[in-house]
């Protein structure tokens, strides 16, 4: 019996290691450009524009952005006893409902006070809370408890379909504070719309809409696995498996809201490369499923909770470490030092300028000595606006700057990077100036000085467009 249960953890183990650094490299990019929502609302064509708003949901909720959510959508629905279709609707319904009133309360936000929409993860107390939910709800999955309401509430909720509608609402919710860094171009335009509307009953019941699209793939999810068999070994397996991907989401999202945290991962993917890190987070993972990370049980005696806490964080650290190998370059500083890889040879894109710097506020004066020196010799500006929690601009970083024919086109410009991650007066001034509604967010000023209203870019744009973006900046 041991012996079957440690083979079927070996096959287990190569086939985690293998998808721990193969995966990454197939997940596509998320939505472009392309889908403007408020050209047509503007028009007066609302039904066109709610579908475009409603596509634009489902485009984002394929994107890899939006599949940590997965095991938060298979943790309400896979791990309960069997219930009929209907009921699975009604909880499907509730989780999507409860992200759609989120999008919706943070859209009218972003509007309202013209922050980025997303930027609300930037604040280290909401970062903390949505973690501590994370781990409370991974513990769960270790088999630490069982969610539930107390009973008196339970009681009270038994007449409008039990504890499973509010829980169902509640986690659909905190999915859709989890989702917001995946917005991408189709909220840009539909924010400023609401701003200039001052609508606030039309931007709120968009927003539900654009939710109700990434809510699609969690509806089927939702049906479907309350109809899967909740008996046998492999079903503790997976919510195992589950439990390490909650605990890596918030630690994730902890990294990112902490710039030492933020450095530091971004320091170690930097000393081993893209490739290397690729190769050692998966060995790691490997071990770590090898050890008890998923076979074990944390109530099966001390030995076995010590080895399968080891187990978990090793494969916690591989993912966290995939991750940020990501959006490393191909040759690691340590191989370098070491004499084992050859310094890159490529070109590379070159980023004059990345304000406000590290641990330092905005500097309007220095931007504007920068701008009036591009203006002096008579180069055009290229502004980048960033955030490290908005998902589509690593995408950005990570396949599109770094390609042949953006970086030769790019080369007659004066490239800015704006960190936008942590909000301040002088950087929120600044955006509004550029009409910053989303992020990422591209600006460009001609070699005379002049703010281009287009091209601009907003959201992921794939090498080839870009370049011709660029091409139309004199």
């Amino acid at each position: 019996m041991e012996a079957t249960r440690m083979k079927k953890a070996a096959i287990l183990a190569a086939v985690t290691g293998v998808a721990v650094a193969v995966v990454p490299w197939l997940l596509p990019t998320g939505p472009s450009a392309g889908l403007d929502a408020a050209r047509f609302l503007e028009s007066g064509s609302f039904a066109v524009g709610a579908a475009i708003v409603f596509l634009g949901g489902l485009l984002t909720a394929m994107t890899p952005c939006v599949y940590p959510l997965i095991p938060i959508t298979v943790s309400v629905f896979g791990a309960r006893k069997a219930e009929g279709r209907g009921k699975a609707l009604v909880l499907t319904s509730s989780y999507i409902i409860g992200m759609g009133v989120i999008f919706s309360a943070l859209g009218v936000l972003a509007a309202k006070t013209g922050q980025a929409f997303g930027a609300l993860l930037g604040h280290p107390g909401v970062v903390m809370g949505l973690a501590v939910f994370l781990l409370v709800l991974a513990t769960s999955m270790f088999g630490a408890f069982e969610l539930a309401l107390p009973s008196s509430l339970q009681n009270r909720l038994s007449s409008v379909g039990g504890a499973g509608v509010a829980g169902a609402f509640l986690m659909g919710s905190v999915s859709g504070f989890l989702a917001a860094p995946c917005t991408g171009p189709v909220l840009t335009g539909l924010l400023a719309f609401v701003a200039k509307t001052a609508n606030t009953g039309l931007g709120a019941g968009l927003l539900f809409i654009y939710a109700l699209g990434i809510g699609v793939p969690f509806f089927l999810i939702g049906v479907f696995t309350v109809r899967l068999p909740r008996g046998g070994v492999w079903m503790e397996w997976v919510k195992s498996v589950l439990g390490i991907i909650l605990v890596a989401l918030a630690l994730s999202y902890v990294k990112d809201a902490f710039p030492w945290a933020r450095e530091a991962v971004k320091g170690l993917a930097a000393q081993l490369g893209s490739l290397p890190g690729a190769f050692i987070a998966a060995g790691l993972a490997g071990v770590g499923v090898l050890v008890g990370a998923v076979h074990l049980s944390f109530k099966a005696g001390a030995r076995e909770f010590a080895l399968k806490g080891l187990g978990v964080a090793l494969v916690v650290v591989a993912l966290l470490m995939r991750g940020g190998a990501l959006d490393a370059g191909p040759a690691g500083a340590l191989w370098v030092k070491l004499g084992w890889a050859a310094p890159p040879t490529v070109p590379t894109f070159q980023w004059h300028h990345v304000m406000p710097e590290k641990k330092a506020s905005f500097s309007q004066e220095q931007f504007e000595q920068v701008l009036a020196r591009a203006r002096s010799e008579g180069r055009p500006v290229m502004i980048d606006f960033f955030a490290d929690w908005c998902a589509a601009c690593k995408e950005l970083d990570r396949e599109t700057y770094p390609s042949p024919e953006v970086i030769a086109e790019s080369g007659r410009f004066l490239n800015i990077k704006i960190d936008a991650t942590n909000s301040e007066d002088a950087l929120d001034a600044l955006m509004e100036r550029f009409g910053v509604e989303g992020l990422p967010t591209v600006a460009f000023i001609s070699s005379s000085g002049e703010l281009l209203e287009d091209p601009r870019v907003t959201g992921f744009l794939e090498p080839r467009p870009f370049s011709e973006e660029l091409k139309k900046v004199r």
